[in-house]
C-alpha cells in the first residue's frame, strides 16, 4: 500500500468531477472520476467550509462517531471494469471492521476525520499516471551531479 494525498478535485474537460491522489513526493498521480455531489463534498472538506447543515458525509461520520468508532484508515483495493473499490478501516475498543465503500466516500470521510489514504500497489500499476516533469528534474539533477564529480578543483591549496 502507498500512503497518498488529495492533490487536487474538480472537472475535467469533459465535465466529468474527479478527484487525484497524489503520493507523498507527488510523483505518482491517480485520477479517479466521481460524482459531482462527491467532487463538492471532498472540496468542501478540504476547504473546511460550513453550511450549516450536514451532508451525507457528515452525517455518516456523526454515526461512526455515535457508535463509538473511529476512522482509523481508508484504502484504494482494487480496479476492476474501470471501477474502484474502497475500504473503510473503523475500530471500536480492540475490534476492527472492514467497510465496503466507493473511493469518493472513503476520501470524503477520509478528508473529515485526518485518516490516512492507501491505495494498492496493485492499483497504481494500471491506473496512475507519473509526473513527467519530476522525473525530468531528477533526470537533470542526476548530469548535474555526473558533471560536478568530473570537474577538476585543482590542488586543495589554491582553493578558499
Amino acid at each position: 500500500m502507498v500512503r497518498m494525498t488529495v492533490q487536487r478535485v474538480g472537472i475535467d474537460p469533459n465535465r466529468q468531477a474527479l478527484v487525484i491522489l497524489a503520493d507523498l513526493e507527488e510523483r505518482r498521480l491517480l485520477p479517479i472520476l466521481i460524482g459531482l455531489f462527491e467532487a463538492q463534498s471532498i472540496a468542501m472538506a478540504i476547504s473546511g467550509e460550513d453550511i450549516g447543515r450536514p451532508l451525507t458525509h457528515d452525517l455518516l461520520l456523526s454515526v461512526i462517531r455515535a457508535t463509538e468508532c473511529e476512522l482509523t484508515r481508508v484504502e484504494i483495493t482494487r480496479l476492476a471494469d474501470q471501477t474502484f473499490f474502497a475500504l473503510l478501516h473503523l475500530i471500536r475498543d480492540d475490534e476492527d471492521f472492514e467497510i465496503d465503500a466507493r473511493p469518493s466516500d472513503a476520501i470524503a470521510l477520509a478528508l473529515r476525520t485526518d485518516a490516512p489514504i492507501f491505495v494498492a500497489e496493485e492499483v497504481l500499476a494500471r491506473a496512475q499516471v507519473i509526473d513527467e516533469t519530476v522525473e525530468q528534474d531528477e533526470q537533470e539533477l542526476e548530469k548535474f551531479k555526473d558533471l560536478l564529480g568530473s570537474i577538476d578543483l585543482g590542488d586543495e591549496e589554491d582553493t578558499l
